[in-house]
């Protein structure tokens, strides 16, 4: 498969540079057929894995694959990442009011219809550091500080100017809203998390997170780097 493995290093090295990022930028890249996963990517062990947590794991250093199968342990995850179709209980709002989440669940219900989703189509998910992904990336996701968060809504608008919209619900924070939201729609989107990435992924109490696609990436650390940085 085709990428530009030089880029990947580039931009994540620059990234990192730039709004002095401690940890990996993360490439993630969603597959209809898994035949097209990389030569020397493996699939992860196990079933009662999260998606958050393969983006935390992804920091680190790992490279993997999953389908519906290992990403059990959030069932919603898979949903929204179109690796099956969303579980009815989720779907109908039952699970997240049985949980205490929402007071009814009709309001469960209004959220889970509102994040955003992948059609139902995908066969696979790959991850990586994204300055050793071998692949061109989907999506990229970043775990920041506030301040990092900052910089980076300010690179996004320094060429056209403008506001930026966070959208998010509490839920599904890193497989909906950094995820499958900017994979449908090409935009970055920031989140402030959720219970599932907060408990199970360790997303820390003073960190945000941010999805963009490639070119998003390309562009933030071309206007990073012209843009006069601030004395913080």
């Amino acid at each position: 498969m085709n990428y530009n493995k030089t880029q990947n290093e580039t931009l994540s090295s620059k990234i990192k540079e730039l709004i002095d990022l401690e940890i990996s930028p993360v490439a993630v890249k969603l597959f209809i057929d898994k035949s097209e996963i990389p030569e020397g990517v493996t699939m992860v062990e196990g079933g009662e894995h999260r998606h958050c947590e393969m983006v935390q794991n992804a920091t680190k250093g790992d490279i993997f694959y999953a389908t519906a199968s290992e990403l059990q342990g959030c069932k919603g995850g898979v949903g929204a990442l179109g690796l099956m179709d969303m579980p009815e209980p989720i779907k109908t709002g039952a699970m997240h009011h049985s949980m205490g989440k929402f007071s009814s669940r009709a309001a469960a219900k209004k959220t889970v219809d509102a994040i955003p989703k992948i059609e139902p189509t995908m066969d696979a998910i790959a991850y990586a550091p994204l300055e050793s992904a071998p692949f061109d990336p989907d999506v990229v996701i970043i775990i920041a500080k506030p301040l990092q968060a900052m910089k980076i809504s300010q690179g996004l608008l320094y060429n056209l100017g403008g506001r930026l919209e966070a959208n998010f619900g509490g839920i599904q924070s890193i497989c909906s809203d950094t995820t499958a939201g900017p994979y449908n729609t090409g935009k970055p989107n920031f989140t402030l998390g959720c219970y599932g990435s907060r408990k199970f992924a360790k997303v820390q109490a003073d960190e945000i997170i941010v999805g963009m696609n490639g070119e998003n990436l390309s562009e933030l650390v071309s206007a990073l780097e012209e843009r006069e940085p601030e004395d913080i």
